[in-house]
């Protein structure tokens, strides 16, 4: 076999981050597949050789010497074999170099479709193990095609094209094919006969992640995201705490003129965040996440998880938010039931 082969093995490898004894391992199963079933013969009868200092590739069979031939495929008569060399003896092995190209079609492309999917096999697991890595991140890709059909798009990120089905993308927004999309990877799933690696613009995640780029007090700790409770497209509600007594938990997300905080919500399309001052005291907390309105809390009981709150009579729309979200979102937020009443 010409060096060419090799030369492509270590391509493969340095591009893909394949192993090159892995690839020969499943060659060398590929090429035995083939040649055991052109030739009706047990695999353990097939052997093939790389000689990578040489360049070659060596496959051949083997026969056992015996006395009277009983299986003709794996055993060779003792007078046979020493016409091909008088040494041998019952019991030796003797070896057949093969002819590669003589293989059948059908033997070949069993050959050829063990070695397709063991590389498959290590692309995907060294894909699923790259983008693990990379899991609750944001990364930037570009939009390759658009699957209207499919209501899905592709995404080509590292030179690997993923897809991210419309559930996934915030509510409103059309990406076009060349677009540069940031987008979170959520998750990566393997499963026995597939895997999975999924990515979110509409989950919570994606904005936690937002938060830790564009605020570095968040990067490092000293004000820390307590919960998230989010309506992509539309509204979001984030609990920030300063572990810092000189830090300003929300002025800290603001930033300077709003800067921190417009440059996440350019990435929203426009959709609003509420910024709220996490507390311990579940009170303090559920009248804070009810903000803009305010509101006094009538009722809490810790164990339920619920509490009545009482809000001006003109401030109770407000509260409540337009389709009720205000109240949904402070809900999901405290993980408090609120029941409202008007003062």
């Amino acid at each position: 076999m010409k060096s060419e082969f090799y030369d492509a093995l270590e391509l493969i490898q340095k591009e893909k981050g394949i192993p090159k004894s892995y690839m020969l391992e499943k060659i060398k199963a590929g090429i035995v597949s083939s040649i055991r079933r052109d030739k009706q013969i047990p695999p353990d009868n097939v052997d093939v050789v790389f000689d990578e200092n040489a360049k070659t590739v060596r496959v051949f069979t083997k026969k056992t010497v015996v006395e009277d031939v009983v299986y003709p495929s794996i055993e060779i008569s003792l007078d046979q074999a020493q016409q091909i060399d008088p040494s041998y003896s019952v019991g030796d092995t003797v070896e057949f170099d093969c002819d590669t190209s003589s293989v059948g079609r059908i033997a070949a492309k069993v050959g050829k479709n063990v070695i397709i999917q063991a590389i498959n096999e290590a692309v995907n697991g060294s894909l699923l193990q790259e983008f693990e890595e990379m899991k609750g991140t944001i990364v930037t890709g570009v939009v390759s095609r658009v699957d209207e059909r499919g209501k899905c798009i592709y995404i080509e990120i590292k030179d690997y094209e993923m897809q991210m089905f419309e559930k996934d993308l915030i509510p409103g927004e059309k990406p076009k094919d060349g677009d540069r999309i940031k987008v979170c990877v959520s998750d990566v799933k393997r499963g026995a006969k597939s895997q999975e690696i999924v990515l979110s613009r509409s989950n919570a995640e994606f904005l936690r992640c937002l938060f830790e780029i564009e605020v570095p007090e968040i990067a490092d700790g000293t004000v820390e995201i307590k919960a998230i409770s989010r309506e992509a497209g539309s509204r979001s509600k984030v609990a920030v705490l300063s572990h810092d007594v000189n830090v300003d938990a929300v002025g800290s997300c603001i930033g300077p003129k709003q800067a921190r905080i417009n440059a996440i919500v350019s990435n929203l399309n426009g959709e609003r965040i509420d910024l709220i001052k996490y507390s311990d005291d579940p009170e303090e907390f559920v009248a804070a996440a009810l903000s803009p309105a305010n509101v006094r809390i009538h009722e809490l009981n810790p164990e339920s998880k619920s509490c009545k709150v009482i809000v001006p009579a003109d401030q109770l729309s407000l509260a409540i938010g337009k389709t009720g979200q205000n109240v949904r979102l402070a809900a999901r937020l405290t993980g408090y039931r609120i029941d409202i009443v008007a003062e």
